[in-house]
Formats: C-alpha cells, structure tokens, sequence
C-alpha cells in the first residue's frame, strides 16, 4: 500500500495521551505524558504493514505543533523523536527549559 503521509489525519486521542493514525483499520500511534508545563514523548508505534512511509513523521510533526500551540516543553525519551528532532532542529527550541521572563 502506498501512503501519502501528507494526507494522513491525525487524532489526538487525550483519555489514552496518544496521536493516532488509521490506516485501514491498523493502529499507528505517538504515546507521550503531560503536565502543566511538559509533554514527554515516550513511544512511536507504527504499523508494520505501514513503516518506512512517513507515518510516524506526521504524528512526531502533530505532536511537536501540539507542544507549541500550548507552550510545553518537549521531552524526547523515544528514540525515533529524537532522531527526528536531530533532524529537523528547527523544533530543538521545543526541548529547551522555558524562562520566566
């Protein structure tokens, strides 16, 4: 199956703290913890049928545009985030402590 990963939809799925993608009934999904000030991206789970198509970018983008949109300081445990985060510095701003200014 060919995925186009900038078509996919993302849901936030806040009673289970996950980012999800259904691609014909398969679950691909981004685990993260939150609190008042952080959100601590922990696991990315894509579907084995739907790997190397750019599902798991989407639901690291999602998240990190979550994380900005509520001033939370990224935490990157899983090593997929962090990776992409190496890639994409644009967002390492995201994992910085904020200050209080």
């Amino acid at each position: 199956m060919d995925i186009k990963a900038e078509t996919l939809q993302v849901t936030h799925n806040p009673a289970e703290n996950r980012f999800e993608i259904w691609i014909d009934e398969k679950l691909s999904k981004l685990d993260y913890l939150e609190d008042q000030t952080t959100i601590s991206l922990t696991h990315v789970g894509v579907h084995p049928d739907h790997r190397g198509q750019g599902v798991a970018g989407k639901l690291t983008e999602t998240a990190l545009e979550y994380a900005r949109k509520k001033s939370l300081r990224v935490i990157p445990i899983c090593p997929y985030v962090v990776a992409y985060l190496r890639r994409n510095p644009q967002h390492l701003e995201l994992t910085k402590p904020k200050t209080n200014s």
